[in-house]
């Protein structure tokens, strides 16, 4: 598989966006959904990956710079053919590499608590992020769950 820096343009991840984005305001009230669009996404201090097997779309996942130290993973999401098979791990390694090198203290992260996001929650578990209460501009919010890892 491969990760690369995508520029957000090709239809491919927009389909993906789009699923994550309907499924986010299926299980969530509209003023709780904080999944960004494809504007959103390409503003200057968020990097955006997207994984391929071949010219397969696999998934995706972003991170914010909020400042300096901190930064918050975002748009996190796997394709549905791809469930299971480590996509999500492999971006996780990723993101926390790239998390290393630009010398972030903190990496966090929204997402929500309903039984939906299980699986996002156990894979952000296993990489030793913790839970924690809202950060950066968030608030709290019944359907919000918020989780930090210290990097150094």
């Amino acid at each position: 598989m491969l990760i690369k820096i995508d520029d957000l343009r090709g239809p491919e991840v927009a389909q993906i966006l789009t699923e994550h984005l309907d499924d986010m305001y299926a299980v969530s009230p509209p003023e709780s959904v904080h999944a960004l669009d494809l504007e959103k996404l390409r503003q200057p201090e968020i990097t955006f990956w997207s994984v391929w097997d071949g010219n397969q779309l696999a998934g995706c996942g972003a991170i914010k710079e909020l400042d300096a130290t901190h930064a918050e993973i975002k748009s996190m999401r796997t394709a549905n053919a791809y469930r299971g098979k480590g996509v999500a791990v492999k971006l996780m390694e990723h993101i926390l590499s790239v998390a290393a090198e630009r010398k972030y203290h903190r990496l966090s992260l929204e997402t929500g608590p309903q039984e939906f996001f299980l699986p996002a929650r156990k894979l952000y578990e296993r990489f030793g992020f913790e839970y924690c209460g809202p950060f950066g501009d968030y608030q709290e919010d019944p359907y919000s769950a918020f989780m930090t890892k210290v990097l150094v």
